[in-house]
């Protein structure tokens, strides 16, 4: 049995290793440093910085579908009105600002229109903020919540318009101080003056929609509508508002071509108010940037009618 395997051993080819052909000995310095080599351990957080280092940060944004892209409102109205004055007319004395009542009727709010075509992500985020800080506080502790933010928000306003008015009552405006929203707004209103309206109605005749504004003014010498925000987290850049750009747009539009306003506005001005008394983050907005929202708000306009017409349409007579 041994004489047999060794035979049929011996006749089987033997396979030759090509690295034994290899000059082991000109290259055995270079193998010598490579297995002599002990870089750190890699993990996932360092191959991601490797990826980013070779190939560019990872983009978390789904790209924007074409069609949204090239999406152009079909209820197309300009935002500015060339028959208009660009400043108000000036008159000797101090200008009382205009405080046009807002009339209840069936045309449909700016907030109405913004809130009834949020985005589905927009919903989604917004859901789970209420139930995250329900499951926190409770049914009742988050009604209570909201209940004493509109409160703020109520008593926030009263004060600037104490403020902001000829008539201004100091003394009632700066008793809010303690709040900190009109402590953290002092660097914001000394560049604030020529107010023409506080809390006052517009109307756009042609697109239909009302809403209530809440200041215009001069801001650094541009007249603008000015919307005053509290807000318990920074928002230190535009997008940090969300929808409030559009609102203001809207607002602009409606004033610009109301009968009740005899100047038009080219510009919109956002302030952010702290709580705890922190410096607001001005968001100002110039006549290029509110001409690329006014086209966003008519989209969102549009979009509103059309489910208008297609919930009244499946409604029974």
């Amino acid at each position: 049995m041994g004489f047999s395997t060794s035979s049929y051993s011996c006749g089987r080819k033997k396979k030759v290793n090509p690295y034994e052909e290899v000059n082991q000995e000109k290259y055995s310095d270079l193998v010598q440093s490579v297995l002599s080599f002990r870089g750190p351990a890699q993990t996932p957080e360092s191959l991601f910085e490797e990826d980013s280092l070779l190939y560019g940060p990872v983009s978390k944004c789904k790209p924007p579908k074409q069609d949204e892209e090239a999406r152009v409102p079909g209820n197309w109205f300009p935002l500015f009105n060339p028959q208009r004055s660009l400043k108000p007319n000036a008159t000797g004395g101090a200008t009382i600002p205009l405080k046009i009542p807002l009339q209840r009727n069936k045309i449909p709010s700016v907030t109405r229109v913004l809130q009834q075509t949020m985005t589905s992500e927009q919903i989604f985020y917004l859901e789970r903020w209420k139930q995250r800080m329900i499951l926190e506080l409770g049914e009742d502790g988050f009604a209570e919540y909201t209940s004493n933010l509109f409160l703020q928000g109520k008593q926030f306003h009263e004060a600037l318009e104490s403020i902001l008015s000829p008539q201004r009552n100091l003394k009632e405006g700066y008793e809010n101080r303690e709040s900190g929203y009109i402590e953290s707004i002092q660097h914001i209103l000394k560049d604030v003056s020529g107010v023409q309206a506080l809390e006052s109605a517009v109307q756009h005749e042609t697109l239909k929609y009302v809403g209530l504004l809440d200041c215009v003014a001069e801001y650094q010498g541009n007249l603008c509508v000015i919307d005053w925000k509290t807000s318990e987290k920074p928002k230190p850049l535009i997008r940090n508002t969300f929808d409030n750009p559009l609102q203001v747009v809207a607002y602009m539009g409606a004033i610009n071509h109301d009968a009740n306003y005899s100047f038009q506005v080219q510009c919109g001005l956002i302030v952010v108010a702290y709580k705890d008394g922190s410096p607001a983050h001005p968001h100002f907005m110039d006549t290029e940037l509110c001409s690329q929202y006014w086209a966003k708000w008519l989209l969102r306009l549009e979009e509103y009618t059309k489910k208008e017409k297609n919930q009244n349409i499946q409604k029974p007579d």
